[in-house]
Formats: C-alpha cells, structure tokens, sequence
C-alpha cells in the first residue's frame, strides 16, 4: 500500500514538473517577515552590509549619497527587466507599439521557467496585461513574448538592450537574455542599475505606474499577480521598481521612494536572503531621507545682472539664469552656500536671445555644487552707422545715455 501511495506521489511531481517547468535558476522568493526585517534593521551597519554592492542615488541630481562596492560586476537576476520595461515603453513612445495591441505567446516564449504566469502557445494578450505581468509578478515568459513582439526575437530584442545600455553610459553592463535567468556573461553593477532606475523615474515614468501596483489579477481574474517588492505596501513613498533572484546573484532590489521633494532610489545587489535585501533597503533610504534634502536655490529666469552691449540697436541686455538651481544638500547647510556671480564685461551686437552671458557658481565649504549659464534675455541686432554716429554726438554733448546705463 505504502508502495502504491509512492508511486503516486512520484507520478503527480513528475507530471507537475513537465506542466510547469522549474528553472534551475529558482524564481524569486520573496519572504518579508516585519519583525525579521526590524531586527536586521537595528543590527544593520550601512558601512558594512551584508549585500554584496549597494548603493543610494538621489534622483534629482544623480548625486551618490552613499555606496558600497557599487562598481563591482555581479549578475543581477530579475532587476534585468528593468531594461526590458524602457525597450517596451520607448516603443510605445516611438508610436511602434500601443498598451492594446495583442501579444501572442510563441512557443519559445511558453514555459520559461522561474516567475512565470504560465502563458500558452497561441494565447493572446494585451501589453498592458503583458507589462503587468512582467512589472508585477516578474514573469520571465511575458518578458520574452513582448521582446518577441518588439523586435521580432529575444537575440535581437537583447541586442537593443546592449545598444540602449551603451547610450545611458553603462559600462559595466551586458545582458545575455531579457529576464535575467542567465548567469554567464550577464552581468551589471549597482551603479549601473542605479542609473537605469534613474532613467525610469525621468523619462519613463509610465513603468511606476506598474511597478507601484501592489495587487491585481491577469487572465481575466484567474491568475493573482501580488507585487515581490514587498516595500511596496511596507515602506512609505516606495514607488518601484524591481526585485530579482537566481542563486548566482543572490536577493537584489532597485527601490525608488518618494517623499515630498525628494526621490531617491537604493539598489542592493547579492544579499543573503529576501529579508536582508529589504532590511537594507529599508536602511539606506533612512539614511538619505533623515540627512539630505533637495533645494531649489534660485529659479528659472531669475535677473542676475545686466551687461554692456557694443554696436547694438539697444546699450544692454538682462541677463537671466538659464534654468532652475535644484541642488541636494545635507539638511541645515543651505545657509553656509556662497554665490558667484561672473558676467561677461561687454557684449558686441549682434546678440542672440539666450546666448551665454555669464555664469553663476554656488560653493558649499569651499566645493563647488552648482554652476548654472545666465543668458540673455533678448536678441539685440547690430546698430547702423547712422544709428551708432548719433549716439556718438548725443553722449558727446550728454544728452545720451552713457554706456551701460540700460536701454
């Protein structure tokens, strides 16, 4: 009797296991015990993680807040898809796909292995229900149908991933695959997924609003999809992005939190399990939340001064600051900040509307934080010889305005 119960018991795991195939790199398992995570919190020194590469980014600035082996090359799993999302979202952005075109499963897409949503050969899905799937639940067979529908293959779909790292600057990346399942040869840095996460957050905006869903379902209700960065629900402001696991990488995350005006994003790299990926998570974005806030100096259009115009139908042009002065400060030093002012000390006409004019420098203790141009505020075409003899005779006789007095 005991026997026949066996055999049974064998029979059903082995057609279990030919149903839905396990990869020998496991999915992702994503355990968040509060308690454990506060323990390892209270135990935690951000100078000596347990993660193997770590690092804490300021999203505004690009600012490194705090790091730890954070150009090391190591294979970061599931955080893969990442650049899978930007591929798919700057095919919608290039109008070369839409969120309700259908996405049919092909068989090399079918049966991944790892985190999956079981997708069938011949089954037709949305991307947005694709993109949910992949955002949410990480499943490696949605990723691969939608790199097969936007590039036609998974190899050509990788090669654009290679391509688009190569633009962002990352080089210290190379992906083999679109979900992170390879070992050899795939590789990146928490530097690396800092920046792609950054990337995101700025002109990607559209993958938070996956990546922040903490439940909900695919295949018209029957599949559950509940998110595994469980920061999600446990951590305030969290916004995204992305866990990942196989053994050779161990637990990883990326995490983009938002509170009020600053947006910082912590990515840890090979932590020993689940709990720990998120304790130090939890850690690092203390630290920057509790230390650091984003300032803006001066606006946008802001008059700095004025400057001298030579030969010009007019004798001056406002200078005005070319953009937003947006620094990251460590909290109770915006007081000790020393401006800079360097104008140019004439200008020969003809001059452009937001041509250079000047500059203004900001140091914090003797450093410099931010330089901005100032440029002009209008265009001021060349005076005529007639115009210019006039001008001559008048602030001969001062009746004219003498140089640089203004308009």
């Amino acid at each position: 009797m005991r026997k026949i119960i066996l055999i049974g018991l064998i029979s059903i795991l082995i057609f279990t296991s030919l149903l839905f195939p396990i990869s020998t790199a496991l999915a992702d398992v994503v355990q968040y015990d509060a308690a454990e995570v506060s323990k390892i919190m209270k135990e935690t020194d951000l100078f000596n993680l347990k993660s193997k590469s770590a690092i804490l980014m300021d999203v505004a600035t690009g600012d490194i807040l705090l790091e730890s082996e954070s150009r090391e090359k190591r294979p970061i799993a599931s955080i893969t898809k990442i650049m899978s999302m930007i591929l798919v979202m700057e095919a919608i952005q290039n109008g070369k796909l839409a969120f309700d075109d259908m996405v049919q499963v092909s068989e090399y897409s079918y049966g991944f292995g790892g985190s999956q949503a079981y997708l069938a050969p011949g089954e037709e899905f949305t991307v947005h229900e694709m993109m949910k799937a992949v955002a949410i639940h990480s499943a490696n067979d949605a990723t691969v149908a939608l790199a097969e529908k936007v590039a036609g293959s998974e190899e050509t779909f990788v090669a654009m991933m290679n391509e688009k790292a190569e633009a962002l600057g990352l080089t210290d990346t190379h992906f083999c695959d679109c979900s992170g399942l390879t070992t050899e040869g795939h590789y990146s840095t928490a530097y690396d997924v800092a920046i792609m996460s950054r990337e995101v957050v700025q002109n990607y905006p559209k993958i938070l609003e996956y990546t922040k869903i903490w439940h909900d379902t695919f295949r018209d209700g029957t599949f559950s999809l509940d998110n595994t960065n469980k920061l999600i629900r446990h951590y305030n402001g969290t916004i995204g992005l992305k866990t990942g696991y196989i053994s050779a990488a161990g637990h990883c995350l990326s995490a983009v939190v938002k509170r009020e005006n600053l947006t910082l994003i912590s990515v840890v790299l090979g932590a020993p399990d689940s709990n720990t990926r998120f304790a130090e998570s939890r850690k690092l974005l203390d630290y920057g939340f509790a230390n650091f806030e984003t300032t803006v100096l001066e606006e946008k259009n802001t008059e700095i001064g004025v400057v001298e115009v030579q030969k010009g139908l007019t004798t001056s042009v406002k200078g005005l600051l070319a953009s937003d002065v947006n620094v990251l400060l460590k909290k109770g030093t915006k007081q000790k900040i020393e401006r800079h002012v360097n104008m140019e000390p004439f200008l020969i006409a003809p001059v452009e509307a937001g041509q250079k004019v000047g500059e203004v420098i900001y140091k914090l203790e003797g450093d410099e934080i931010a330089k901005v141009n100032v440029v002009a505020d209008e265009s001021i075409d060349k005076a005529s010889f007639i115009k210019l003899f006039f001008r001559m005779v008048l602030e001969w006789f001062g009746i004219g305005k003498s140089k640089g007095d203004g308009k």
